[in-house]
């Protein structure tokens, strides 16, 4: 939090505090330090506050700026500015929805089976038997996924969960739940012992959590969506946009949250937060009180099993923590060797 004090503004508003977000370096969203000033709600005031940026230096961007700046620094493709701009042209439901389909990535899906396609002539033309000598670990794959409005809607940010499960019925996330969140990628049967361990220990039943954002990876796309939510098969599944764990929290308020270790030892890293360790800690802060509890299951991590208890973290965190002891729960799977074991049998089968 900021104290904004301008001379100008000063006389006419005094003190007026300010939330500021700062990415400092090409980790930002436009490949270079950026920063967001979050102003109390007050048109007066927003424009007093840019009128008087502009005195100092500052000028306006120009229309589609930012995007144009993270199209140069790669942090999105030409489809993606494309998309953006289609967004915010779109002036019916039906633009809109083929416009957040293209963000999602359903146009460069197209293209791509268009490639294969044009591919596969040119071999055809040249006597080859398949395009595939063209390009021998690239295989065409066409597929259409038909997104429900509430997914689009999650990718357009005007809802922030839904329940995947016909067995269960809840128009909104409630309180006192228990949440098992994770990617997913895949969905295996350490994932399941933990989650039967934990309804065991808190005495409830558990419904996982998906969210199409992450911190750490790309939003995902209509297509794996779909592969994700298919793996479930009618346990209860939250589908949300919370990327972060104090996301989590707000949307599943006085809930308990089942993790790994690996998420437990991310919780109160600054890099998170914009490398403030001021923002980690007050995150951790939320979290604590937010949560009802956290249900942390250990790992094996260079062929030892890694207790969770002995994580250093803030004691915030550890008053709120129930470790589950190797006794408990010992399966040495995790989804990054599931996925190498995978790429592994798809380059022998090739």
């Amino acid at each position: 939090v900021a104290t904004l004090l301008a001379d100008d503004l000063a006389a006419e508003w005094g003190a007026v505090d300010v939330d500021v977000l700062h990415w400092p370096g090409p980790a930002g969203p436009i490949g270079g330090p950026l920063a967001e000033a979050q102003l109390p709600f007050s048109g007066p005031l927003v424009d007093a506050v840019v009128a008087e940026a502009c005195r100092h230096g500052a000028r306006l961007a120009r229309g589609g700026e930012f995007t144009l700046r993270g199209f140069l620094a790669g942090r999105i493709d030409l489809l993606q500015a494309e998309a953006v701009l289609a967004v915010v042209d779109a002036r019916t439901p039906q633009e809109l929805t083929t416009a957040l389909d293209r963000l999602a990535g359903g146009a460069g899906r197209q293209l791509d089976g268009v490639r294969g396609i044009l591919l596969d002539l040119l071999a055809a033309g040249h006597g080859l038997p398949e395009a595939v000598h063209l390009r021998p670990r690239e295989t065409p794959i066409r597929r259409d996924v038909v997104a429900p409005a509430a997914w689009r809607e999650l990718l357009a940010g005007t809802r922030t969960a839904t329940l995947m499960s016909a067995a269960v019925a809840a128009a909104a996330p409630g309180p006192g739940g228990l949440l098992f969140p994770g990617s997913f990628d895949p969905l295996h049967e350490g994932h399941l012992l933990m989650a039967r361990l934990a309804e065991e220990i808190a005495e409830r039943p558990l419904a996982f959590e998906l969210s199409i954002a992450n911190v750490d990876k790309p939003t995902l796309d209509y297509v794996e969506i779909s592969d994700r939510v298919a793996q479930f098969a009618g346990r209860p599944l939250w589908l949300t946009r919370a990327a972060t764990f104090v996301e989590k929290v707000d949307v599943f308020p006085s809930s308990t949250f089942v993790m790994g270790a690996d998420t437990f030892m991310r919780l109160p890293e600054p890099r998170y937060y914009g490398g403030s360790t001021g923002a980690a800690a007050a995150a951790v802060e939320r979290i604590a009180a937010g949560a009802r509890g956290l249900i942390v299951f250990g790992r094996s991590r260079d062929g030892a099993f890694e207790d969770a208890a002995q994580i250093p973290v803030p004691h915030a965190l550890r008053d709120v923590s129930y470790f589950v002891s190797q006794r408990e729960f010992r399966l040495d799977v995790s989804s990054t060797e599931l996925r190498q074991r995978a790429r592994q049998a798809a380059g022998e089968d090739g």
